[in-house]
């Protein structure tokens, strides 16, 4: 006699299927973001004491392989390690573009009009940024090599600097490697800001460290 209460080889299989990829979805590590933005205690500047600052900080370029939100961390000599569980939470160029932003504006009390918003009499100073170089390892450094431009609006004054920053890894966790790049970034925003300053106060010229 036919049990009609009895599945079919095919509903049990697919059955079978089903609850292993459940299971396959639970036991799934989860994805972690990251910010590279500052805490804002930890950013101390100092406020335009003449007419407001504005500042356009415009998209940073950066090596293609970087240009992900995944993180990339170098394994060995000749190995990079795309991390799909360990993401920025923009892809990267963007979330360095805001960082720096934000901290150039937080170290000057000046506002990024990058996104529009300038007094349509009031110079600004536009910041071309690229990150010609950078490599992180876990247990090991970071090291960032930036480039920038800053150009007054209204008298076109401007000036360029090169910055090599090294900081070291404080363990083997993604998160270390995070604030060190944290750390980095900070370094160059405040060179940056210290740009804007210089041309604010007529010296302009080429800067590299």
């Amino acid at each position: 006699m036919h049990d009609k209460n009895r599945l079919s080889p095919k509903t049990l299989a697919a059955v079978a299927l089903a609850a292993s990829m459940l299971a396959a979805c639970a036991s799934s590590p989860p994805t972690r973001f990251y910010t590279l933005a500052s805490p804002a205690a930890a950013v101390t500047g100092t406020a335009s004491l003449g007419p407001q600052t504005f500042i356009e900080l415009m998209p940073v370029a950066v090596p293609d392989r970087l240009a992900r939100p995944q993180l990339v961390v170098r394994s060995d000599a000749t190995r990079l390690e795309v991390l799909e569980q360990d993401r920025w939470s923009s892809p990267f160029n963007n979330e360095l573009r805001d960082a720096l932003a934000a901290g150039v504006a937080a170290r000057l009390g000046a506002i990024d009009v990058s996104r529009g918003g300038r007094p349509a009499d009031q110079a600004s100073y536009r910041i071309n940024v690229e990150l010609r170089d950078f490599d992180a390892a876990r247990g090991g450094r970071v090291q960032a090599v930036f480039g920038w431009t800053i150009t007054r609006s209204d008298d076109r004054r401007s000036g360029a600097c090169r910055l090599t920053v090294v900081e070291p890894v404080s363990g083997g966790a993604n998160a270390d490697v995070v604030a060190a790049t944290q750390k980095a970034v900070a370094q160059a925003a405040q060179a940056i800001a210290d740009g804007v300053r210089a041309l604010q106060a007529g010296q302009g010229g080429q800067c590299s460290s």
